[in-house]
Parts: structure tokens; sequence; C-alpha cells
């Protein structure tokens, strides 16, 4: 039966494999494979990549780093992974199949261990891949073999699986002897906090205060950590996940051989934790892979915001929809609630990590001006990264709802007014979160450092961005959705679809086209603004010169959004998603 299944995977692999290859016939597909295969070869077989050991810039071979310290902060990273597959996920435990596959093997005289060995074995492929493509990127930041750095990876990556799974067997267990996800996500949360507390108080009582110095001088605050990090009760806390990672680590091969040796058997131990679990996983498989089938189908047929609510629960609108008023505000009604599932759980739980990464390039602005001006400098450089990575997080647009274009020409509606409807979501919501952070700049810097008297020019600068980014995002967006109607078989709308260098290659065509239209639209406004600026300076402050050149820019982006909307609104009217399809 195992040379049964071995058939399956190596002739469905294969099978995919081909289906690739044909699709390379098309130009566009052809081009795009190309560009993306360039792109891959600068970025792992660059001159960077294999340079010696010897002529790597000295920041790389820097004592700081110590290995101990690298080894540490890989144990750290997969604490972090291994915690997250006991404290988020709440089902239980499920393999996912394809329809296929459960319409031919579950009915099979095949035994559980054998299905748990070919998911094993098909995970293997990803995990052989993800390995190599890692080994390129990152050997370039060690000194040893490019094999033992290869198989280092594939330990790590394949231990981490198995974790993953045997974590959702245990959890399947806990729950059938009563034990809800709550009791045990507050057990697992309260041993990391009983062991993080237990290294704080060691570091508490046995190293000396960080002072205000360290944060001016990088090599002693890493010195300083590196001192929390390979010392104390986390260096042993940590031990298990330091035998996972030592093995890419090893700077020899002699030394790989002496670090293989326990981490393979950690893989032993993990490999039979997940074979001999007597959990059944048939039922849950089935339900998960329904589900799985039947979100890809709802994102396929009826995008983000439309019939899904059979598959999550219901939210609530963001506003009451009236039945008389204008059309475009349906769409927009409808695509704020699909808006609305960017902000789960999962999210809220990881702001604090980005709010504090964020807060790191400001830690000698709060040294000088306090956290006042520490907050208010890291809300700037957010609401900055919004507008480039905004409009790729708020897609609830054509991008989601490509798959819609036959029903949503149905409506007795003009081209524009659809583009508006889809266009309107994520501005308003990348907008707001704009509005806010600039408010909360603006609050904290004019009690910073600047005082009272730079208050003028801070409430100015506010003004100005406040005024120009919605044109900005409507106008940006509006050049996204262009090109997701010009190439709609370019879009990847639907998790699951088929990946490859020329998805690669188109992603990277996309970028490059959108940024250059995106320069063309915004030269008159540049230059008119450049103009009244100048013109307001010379003639009274330039605080408030500012304002008004940005009012004026703001007009002309207003005229191309008019201009775009007519135009974007032609290429829907005029689409035909028929002779597209999906890559």
């Amino acid at each position: 039966m195992i040379n049964a299944l071995l058939y399956l995977q190596w002739h469905s692999f294969r099978n995919r494999a081909r289906a690739r290859l044909r699709r390379l016939r098309q130009p566009k597909y052809l081009l795009a494979a190309l560009v993306g295969a360039l792109y891959l070869s600068l970025i792992l077989l660059g001159p960077h990549a294999s340079a010696p050991s010897s002529g790597r810039p000295p920041d790389i071979q820097s004592p700081a780093v110590s290995p101990l310290l690298a080894e540490m902060l890989g144990a750290l990273l997969l604490l972090v992974l291994t915690l997250g597959a006991w404290v988020f996920p709440g089902e239980r435990a499920a393999l996912v199949f394809g329809e296929a596959e459960i319409a031919f093997l579950f009915p099979a005289p095949v035994t559980r261990r054998t299905l748990i060995h070919f998911k094993l074995a098909r995970s293997q492929v990803a995990i052989l891949l993800t390995s190599f493509i890692f080994t390129l990127l990152f050997n370039r930041h060690r000194s040893g073999p490019f094999w033992t750095a290869a198989i280092g990876w594939w330990l790590v990556l394949s231990i981490v699986s198995l974790h993953r799974l045997g974590a959702s067997f245990a959890r399947t267990m806990l729950m059938d002897r009563g034990i809800t996800n709550w009791q045990r996500r507050l057990a697992v949360l309260g041993l990391a906090a009983a062991a993080g507390a237990a290294v704080l108080v060691w570091a508490w009582q046995a190293l000396p205060p960080m002072s205000q110095d360290l944060w001016t001088d990088l090599p002693a605050l890493g010195r300083y950590y590196q001192q929390v990090l390979t010392a104390g009760p986390l260096l042993w806390l940590l031990y298990p996940f330091r035998l996972v990672v030592r093995p890419y680590l090893a700077p020899d091969a002699a030394s790989f051989a002496l670090a293989a040796g326990p981490a393979l058997l950690l893989l032993a131990l993990h490999y039979a934790w997940v074979v001999r679990a007597d959990v059944a996983f048939e039922e849950s498989s089935v339900e998960a892979s329904r589900r799985l089938a039947e979100k890809l189908a709802a994102v396929r047929r009826e995008g983000s915001g439309l019939g899904s609510g059979a598959l999550t629960k219901a939210r609530r609108p963001p506003f009451a929809l009236r039945p008389v008023g204008p059309p475009y505000t349906a769409l927009l009604w409808k695509n704020l609630i699909g808006a609305s599932r960017l902000f789960s759980s999962r999210f809220i739980l990881a702001l604090p990590v980005l709010l504090i990464a964020m807060l790191l390039p400001a830690v000698d602005l709060a040294r000088r001006g306090g956290l006042s001006a520490a907050v208010g400098f890291a809300a700037a450089l957010f609401c900055g990264y919004t507008v480039f990575f905004g409009p790729q997080i708020v897609r609830q647009d054509f991008r989601a709802d490509l798959a819609l274009a036959d029903l949503l020409k149905l409506y007795p509606l003009r081209g524009w007014q659809v583009v508006l409807g889809e266009v309107l979501a994520p501005v308003v919501v990348i907008s707001a979160a704009q509005w806010l952070l600039i408010l909360v700049s603006v609050t904290c810097l004019w009690h910073g450092p600047a005082g009272p008297t730079g208050g003028g020019r801070i409430a100015a600068l506010g003004l100005a961005a406040a005024l120009a980014l919605p044109a900005l995002n409507f106008v940006l967006l509006l050049i996204i959705n262009a090109a997701a109607l010009l190439l709609p078989a370019w879009v990847n709308p639907a998790r699951g679809s088929a990946r490859g260098l020329e998805v690669m290659g188109q992603q990277l065509l996309l970028a490059l086209g959108q940024f250059v239209v995106l320069l063309l639209a915004l030269a008159l406004p540049a230059g008119v603004f450049a103009t009244v600026f100048f013109l307001g300076t010379v003639l009274g402050s330039p605080a408030w010169a500012l304002v008004l050149a940005t009012l004026v820019a703001a007009l002309g982006l207003a005229g191309e959004m008019i201009l775009g909307l007519l135009l974007v609104g032609r290429l829907f009217e005029r689409l035909d998603i028929g002779h597209e399809q999906t890559p």
C-alpha cells in the first residue's frame, strides 16, 4: 500500500510540474517566468551569495555576535513558534486532504499510520525545497559548508513541522478529556510566564541595571543582551531548542557530526510521537478539507465580501445600509464588512510587537525628548509605512472581487460608479488609520522637544499630511485596480492558487509598472506644489505656505482622480473575464 501512495505522490508532483510548464507557452507567463528567474538568481546567486568567509564584511564576523548568542537567538525564535502551536489553534487535529484523496484513500484498507506517513512524505517536498532556498539565502552569514547548512535547515523545518502536527494531536486528546481551549492556553501561557519571571528575577539580582549610556553605545548594548541571553536560567530553559539549531550553526563537518546526533534524536522522538498518537483525525480532516474547499470556492466565486457568512461568523456592519441612496454606497458597505476581518485576535496580539519594533529607531529621541517624542516619531513613521503597505494589506476591491465581475456587470450602474464603490473601502480604512496616526504624532510631538515654539510647524505638517494622504491613497488604489482589470490573469486573490517563477515575475512587473504610472501621476501635482510653496514662503510663513501648497496639489490630485475613475470605469465595462484564466 505504501508503494501505491508513493506512486500517487510522485505522479501528482509530476503533473503539477507539467501544468506549469504548459502554461509557459503563453508569452505573458514566459516573460514573467524569465523576470522571476532573473530576480531569484540575483538574490540567491549574486556576487555576495557565495563569497568566502574571508571576504565578508567585518560586521558579519564581528566578535560581538558569538556562536552561543546566535544559537540562543535561534532557540528563542523556535520557542515562539512552539508556543504559537500550543496557544493559537483551537480546532481538533486535522490532516488536510483533497477531495479526491478523501474519496479514494479514506474508504481504502489504509491504516491511520499509513495516512500519516503519506502526509509526512508529501510535506517533505516543500520542506526540502524550502531548505534549499533558505540555505542559498542565509549561507553567506555563516562559515560552515553548504551541505551542513542544507541538512541543518532540513532538521529545523522537519522538527517544527512534526511538532505542530503532534501538538494538534495533543490538543485533540486534551479536548476529549474535557479540557477547553482557554484552559490549555492559560496553562501554556502560565508556564511561559513563570519561566520568563525566573529569568527576570535572575537578571534583576545578578546583572547591573541598564544605564542610559547603553542606548548610545550599540556594542555595549549588544554585550549586555548577550550576557542576559547566554547566562543564568535562560541558557538551560532553551536547551532543547538549542539542540535543534546547533547543526545549522556548526562551523565545520566535525562539529556538525557532533551536533546532528541530538537533533536527529529529537526528530526521531517527534516522529514516534506523531505516528503513535492514537487520535481519530478522519472526521476532523474531512471537515477541515470541506471548509477549505468551501472557502476557496467562496473566494473565487464571491470575493472576500459576499456569500462568506456561512464560513465565518457574522460581523457587525459599519453603518446601516438604507434602501435608497447612492448606489456605490452598497459596495462600500459590503467591502467595509470584508475589511473588518483584518482586525483579528492575532493581529491585535501582534500589534504590540509591531509598535515596539517601530519604537526602536526612536530610542535616542526618547532619551533626549522623553517618551512622548518617541511615540510621536513612531506614529509618524508608521503613517509613512501605511502609504506603501496599506494598499497591499487592505485588498477589499477588484483584487478580491475580480471573480464577481460578471455579477457586478449586471447591476444598473455605470463603470465609474462600480469602480468608485470598489475603491472607496480601502481608501476609507487606510485614510482613517493615517489620520489617527497623524493626530497621535502631532499631539505627542507638540509636547516634545519642539515645545510650544515649534508647535505651529508641527501642526502645519500634520494638517498638510491629512490633506494629501487621502487623495494619494485614492490615486494609488486606482492604479492598482486598473492593473487588476488590465491583467486579471495576473491577479491571485484565492489562497492555494498556483505559485512559481512566473507568479513572482508577474508581481515584479506589476509593481514596476504601477510605480512608473504613480510617478507620472504625481509629476504635475508635485510641480504645482513646489510653485505654490515657493511663492508662499516669499510672501508669508513657510508653515502655512506648506498647507496652502498641499491643498492646491490635493485639488490637482482630485482632478486626476475624476479622470482616473472614468478611465478605469471604461476598463471595467470592456472587461471580459471569460477570456482570462487566473494562474
